[in-house]
């Protein structure tokens, strides 16, 4: 009966979790808009860039929890299987070491962010074609045998475990192993949310297609291959913004 609860109970919370995270990101990317418009033209301000690193910090960690969470549902499940047994340290630990690696990412991707709004929004010819790099760039490490490595360990829940998870007893020891899942789902999806910055951070869009490859790529069966052809989609897309530059005002 305990298991019975654990299989309902983890996956909903961390789906009600994804849920705050999709209703946060929503509402701040609607009060972004809200203030660019005003301010567009002023000082060469945009109401985006008013944003601080403060609340870009609560703005991404929304959107990390509200793409990466569905995705490791099946890892966090069988962890919280072996918790509720008395067997690990308790699954918060767990869970606390993999949000401390996507949210230590924040940080560039705020600069990032914060070089690239202006310029995307003036839709100026250099900023399309740095997009359509970033594309292509993600296409390649689509391709690569490291990230097939981090996308298997991502995959099978059981054989991460196996091989990092001897020392989940302690609270420490989950952090760190919670930290190592993390490393590995970084490894897979670093250069998605690299395209996301470039296409736009905030673009509900582009949050909705990713987080749903992302999920195809880590819980389908037939994962590994959507990967493979998630890059030839990037390809044509960095290939046409390196052409067309101006497409990116589109594609935001």
């Amino acid at each position: 009966m305990a298991g019975f609860r654990i299989n309902l109970f983890t996956p909903a919370v961390l789906l009600a979790v994804a849920a705050v995270g999709w209703w946060w990101s929503a509402r701040m990317a609607d009060d972004m808009m809200m203030d660019a418009a005003p301010s567009m033209g002023m000082d060469g301000m945009n109401g985006e860039q008013v944003l601080t690193i403060g609340a870009f910090m609560v703005a991404w960690l929304a959107m990390m929890t509200a793409m990466m969470f569905p995705a490791i549902t099946p890892v966090v499940k069988l962890y919280g299987r072996a918790a509720t047994a008395g067997r690990v340290a308790p699954l918060p630990f767990f869970v606390a070491g993999y949000i401390a690696v996507w949210t230590s990412i924040g940080l560039p991707a705020y600069v990032a962010w914060r070089a690239l709004m202006d310029p995307i929004d003036d839709g100026r010819p250099w900023a399309g074609r740095l997009a359509g790099v970033v594309l292509l760039a993600a296409a390649v490490w689509q391709l690569t045998p490291l990230k097939s490595v981090c996308l298997r360990h991502c995959r099978s829940p059981i054989s991460f475990f196996l091989r990092f998870g001897a020392r989940v007893t302690r609270p420490v020891g989950a952090l760190r192993t919670g930290a190592t899942h993390g490393l590995f789902c970084l490894g897979c999806c670093w250069a998605l949310m690299a395209v996301l910055v470039a296409l736009g951070t905030m673009n509900l869009a582009w949050m909705i297609a990713l987080a749903l490859l992302i999920l195809v790529e880590k819980n389908a069966p037939a994962g590994e291959r959507i990967a493979q052809f998630a890059a030839v989609a990037f390809i044509g897309l960095g290939a046409a913004l390196l052409f067309r530059p101006e497409t990116l005002t589109i594609l935001t």
